[in-house]
């Protein structure tokens, strides 16, 4: 986002243009800088090249997805419907990952109908998959390094006590489950977790994963997952993305030599994507002050932008409507019926009821994880593409929030 001749712009496009002509609240990407993104993470592990495979969870919007298909990339996916949502927008099966967590085995067996990569990461379906399929469907097993990634435990998804992945303490127990049934693995995957920093955490998990593949001689691919930590604030330190190309790059080439054949070095990128690509912008509704605080209410909440009251995340909020106005201090709240406190104590250009708001960093793991809350209704989204604005989701209705309640009468 820029600020040129006192207006804010993002991809040639002025924000609050964007907020008059669709309303908000609105979700708003700038594609120039997804497609920014993917290409600075290929350049950064040259001369290899990597497979990337989006987590489309953090936003599965059709246009985002093919936007990145256009790009190269691949998909990855944590549940049926994404594998779907993942084929529909043109992916091949074959350029999907489906990586669940704690589904039934008729789930797996769908993915494999439909001829996905299939991602393991617990020793019951591990068991179950075997059994059905023997050594007819590759699958790849997802491993937990018990790596601390990223300091926050409510994103970190590698250390003891998540639910996510086979310990590596149970690895010859994996063994002896992968003969037992004559099963044909093709990768192990590990994923820690968001936010992290330092290239040391992929390189303790490479040596890991490196050292599992001892036992499994025939993949084709390691994924390492991502978790790589963007900028939440003015001068933030973030992963050093061409550090980690270059370390991780080069002992990935001399463990392939070791192993005997060159393997696919996989990653599965969401937030690093799309994060800084993404606006959430706002109406003022009302300022209201107490004996101790300002308040700004905007006409959104918890049900559109969930992380700050979840993860106690960050997101900047800047007052695009009054880009030079004098400074106060404000908690910007929402208007659910709940504790939606958006930012406490922030210092914002003088806000006046009726200005827009931006929400920067919020292109992932917003409209994903919105609700009807309180019965109110999911925002539009637009994409920001070559200078123009495309609505690429209508804002719901009353009618589509009911549209599957069955009428009887009592």
């Amino acid at each position: 986002m820029e600020l040129n001749n006192n207006a804010y712009y993002a991809g040639g496009v002025k924000l609050v243009d964007v907020a008059k002509e669709f309303g908000t609240p609105v979700y708003v990407y700038n594609a120039d800088s997804i497609i920014s993104q993917y290409k600075r993470l290929k350049n950064a592990f040259n001369p290899i090249d990597i497979k990337i495979k989006y987590a489309c969870k953090a936003l599965n919007n059709s246009a985002i997805l093919r936007l990145l298909k256009n790009e190269g990339s691949g998909l990855d996916t944590v549940s049926i419907n994404e594998v779907k949502l993942g084929l529909r927008a043109g992916f091949k099966p074959n350029e999907i990952i489906f990586t669940p967590n704690c589904v039934g085995i008729d789930e797996i067996k769908e993915a494999v109908n439909l001829g996905v990569h299939i991602n393991i990461d617990n020793i019951s379906i591990l068991e179950q998959f075997g059994a059905i399929y023997g050594n007819t469907v590759s699958c790849c097993i997802r491993l937990n390094p018990h790596i601390m990634a990223g300091g926050n435990s409510k994103i970190s998804t590698g250390h003891i006590d998540s639910k996510f992945g086979i310990s590596i303490y149970q690895l010859r127990h994996v063994v002896r489950v992968v003969k037992s049934n004559n099963m044909h693995i093709n990768g192990l995957h590990m994923h820690t977790g968001s936010d992290i920093l330092d290239a040391g955490v992929f390189l303790q998990g490479a040596e890991i994963l490196f050292d599992c593949a001892k036992d499994f001689p025939d993949l084709s691919f390691i994924d390492f997952g991502s978790g790589f930590k963007v900028a939440y604030k003015e001068n933030d330190i973030t992963t050093d993305i061409e550090e980690l190309g270059q370390l991780l790059g080069t002992r990935f080439t001399t463990f392939c030599k070791e192993y005997g054949r060159e393997l696919e070095l996989w990653f599965e990128p969401g937030k690093f994507l799309v994060s800084e690509a993404g606006y959430f912008l706002v109406k003022s509704n009302v300022i209201k002050q107490t004996t101790a605080t300002v308040f700004v209410g905007v006409d959104s909440g918890l049900n559109h932008l969930i992380r700050p009251m979840l993860y106690d995340s960050f997101h900047e909020i800047v007052n695009i409507s009054n880009p030079d106005g004098k400074q106060r201090i404000y908690t910007v709240v929402g208007n659910i019926c709940e504790t939606d406190t958006f930012g406490w104590d922030r210092k914002l250009n003088e806000v006046h009821e009726g200005d827009f708001l931006c929400f920067k960093n919020a292109g992932a793991y917003g409209i994903t994880m919105a609700s009807n809350y309180n019965a109110r209704q999911k925002p539009a989204e637009v994409l920001i593409y070559q200078g123009k604005t495309y609505l690429i989701r209508k804002r719901e209705t009353l009618e589509d929030m009911i549209l599957n309640e069955v009428n009887i009468n009592l």
